[in-house]
């Protein structure tokens, strides 16, 4: 396992105490031992540097969000370091993830909970912030644990069976670490969740200088949940033991349970989407969000290239672009389902037009992506033959014919007498997580969407359900457990698309090799009628293989630390 020196730190003296905010981009001179742990400040910025880790995906191999690693996008740039999770190139030795790099994570997580107890501020007890500091100081601790659970899940949703390091190692010990079997990873995750829950704050009020982006007593319970939902999936639980579902189900539901007092709810104005409003920080749905400064580099690479006002230079096809794939999972606005097909789009709602595909559609579409006809910056998006933006892929064009919307603040400006830059803080974790993996969890415990029990109140269909409705869409009716599955992964796929869920949920629910090889895109052309022609292209025929479930471990750290053997399978 790598070694991060312990005083090479992204630490500085707190520069404004009333900063509302989680703030770990400064950087300072390195400071000895001693004086990190000396004063509140200090010790403070050793934790916010813990939370610099927190893992996020506006662009996180190379510039290509991981969706293009998925059937949900294609890169514009077939050269880059993501397509070779498509073309089968990856490989121990090309691992195209900097993943590992969470156990910095953990080390700096370990090395804090090792000093923090050094820590003593009798002699500000007079002091105006003393009992405030007092007050932050000893849920610290708890803060440190709940983050290096977090990475540890996120190393075991990689890599599966990973070196679980508990306390601060030299090199020597780092690199005679074994691996930890998966199941007691997810044990152990379980069990700091639960202390961590008892012993974090509902939210940082005053007492703890109001500060957003912080871990809670609602973040330890959710990762309690994600992890054993993960647990209960096929990949790690291949006979689909239901005891493990019914146990992933109970941890949803205690966070359904919670949230009233956490003030969580879904957000029909969906102010968790930067995209769709600034007001991010004020969403009841949001758990907890990665705090990020202004930039316009995800705009740069995500505009259509012609709003870019020619600033994306040199290689310009950097945009993720969604995929008929994708599309097709959009029903329409009344419940059915759509899809482009050989001989054209197939619908069996009655007000479908298959001469306007895109109007009545499932609302999420229209915050996901942008699409032929669509309007964009007060312009009409043309990615039909002819259009204004149908050009080479080369040169800025899209290979599927949409353009992202998710995530991409359309008030950004590249003029170079007014630019404008936004804010872009990624979601960690948001309320219909826990509300989908709840639906999934009882409709594979007990088999039945309608079930109820004495624990067990709410039905796996009416938490589906209250998500569609938030979304403005009709109730699923599924006659039984197959279909309401189908319905669940399905509104995985719509609502969290463009999050970082697809990727993952395709490898725990196994299912790659009937989603992950043809990729399409849609042929738009003029039919000579004043009308449009619609036609699903393949783009793309990918590689995909039963080892690419998990992670290979890198070679190089096989290298460092043989204990770190067996190497994953088919790697």
């Amino acid at each position: 396992m790598r070694r991060k020196a312990i005083l090479g730190i992204l630490a500085v003296l707190a520069t404004a105490v009333s900063c509302n905010y989680l703030d770990f981009d400064e950087t300072s001179s390195l400071y000895d031992h001693d004086s990190m742990y000396k004063y509140f400040g200090n010790a403070r910025q050793m934790l916010n540097n813990i939370y610099s880790y927190m893992p996020q995906d506006l662009g996180t191999i190379d510039g290509a969000m991981r969706d293009c690693a998925s059937d949900d996008a294609e890169y514009g740039n077939v050269g880059a370091s993501v397509q070779s999770f498509n073309n089968g190139r990856w490989s121990a030795v090309d691992t195209y993830d900097t993943a590992w790099n969470l156990y910095y994570g953990v080390r700096s997580a370990n090395e804090f909970l090792s000093s923090i107890g050094e820590v003593d501020l009798s002699r500000y007890e007079y002091d105006s912030g003393y009992a405030s500091n007092v007050r932050n100081l000893k849920i610290f601790p708890y803060e440190a644990r709940l983050l290096r659970a977090y990475y540890l899940f996120e190393l075991a949703k990689r890599y599966g069976d990973i070196a679980m390091p508990l306390e601060m190692l030299s090199i020597e010990q780092a690199n005679t670490i074994g691996k930890t079997p998966f199941a007691e990873v997810i044990e152990f995750i379980v069990s700091e969740c639960d202390v961590c829950a008892d012993n974090l704050p509902v939210r940082y009020d005053s007492d703890y200088n109001d500060e957003v982006g912080r871990v809670t007593k609602g973040f330890a319970l959710a990762v309690k949940s994600k992890a054993l939902l993960y647990a209960a999936s096929e990949l790690h639980n291949p006979s689909m033991d239901t005891e493990l579902w019914k146990t992933a189900a109970k941890a949803a539901l205690d966070l359904i349970a919670f949230a009233p007092e956490a003030g969580y709810a879904l957000d029909p104005a969906n102010k968790w989407d930067n995209s769709v409003n600034s007001s991010i920080t004020t969403s009841p749905e949001v758990i907890l969000m990665r705090m990020n400064g202004d930039d316009n580099s995800f705009e740069l690479n995500n505009f259509p290239i012609r709003f870019t006002l020619g600033n994306r230079t040199g290689n310009v096809a950097t945009a993720t672009f969604p995929t008929q794939n994708l599309v097709d999972a959009f029903q329409t606005v009344n419940g059915y389902a759509v899809t482009l097909g050989d001989n054209g789009w197939e619908c069996d709602d009655p007000a479908f037009d298959p001469r306007n595909p895109y109007a009545n559609r499932d609302p999420r579409f229209y915050w996901t992506v942008l699409a032929d006809g669509s309007t964009f910056k007060d312009s009409e998006i043309q990615t039909r033959i002819g259009g204004q933006d149908n050009t080479l892929v080369a040169s800025g064009g899209t290979p599927t014919g949409y353009f992202l919307r998710k995530y991409v603040q359309e008030g950004t400006d590249f003029d170079t007498d007014n630019p404008v830059t936004n804010k872009h803080h990624w979601i960690i974790y948001r309320y219909a997580e826990t509300l989908l993996a709840y639906a999934e969890s009882m409709a594979e415990a007990f088999g039945d969407p309608d079930y109820t029990d004495g624990t067990f109140t709410l039905s796996a269909a009416d938490a589906l359900n209250q998500v569609r409705t938030n979304a403005g869409m009709p109730a699923v009716s599924a006659t039984g457990k197959e279909e309401f599955i189908e319905a669940v992964r399905n509104e995985w796929r719509v609502e969290f698309a463009f999050e970082d869920h697809r990727f993952w949920d395709v490898r725990r629910w196994k299912i790659g090799a009937g989603t992950q090889q043809d990729i399409y895109g849609v042929t738009i052309a003029d039919d000579g009628n004043g009308g449009l022609t619609y036609q699903r292209s393949r783009y793309e025929t990918r590689t995909w293989s039963e080892r690419m479930y998990l992670y290979p471990i890198p070679q190089s750290e096989l290298f460092k630390n043989p204990n770190l053997n067996p190497q994953n399978t088919g790697w």
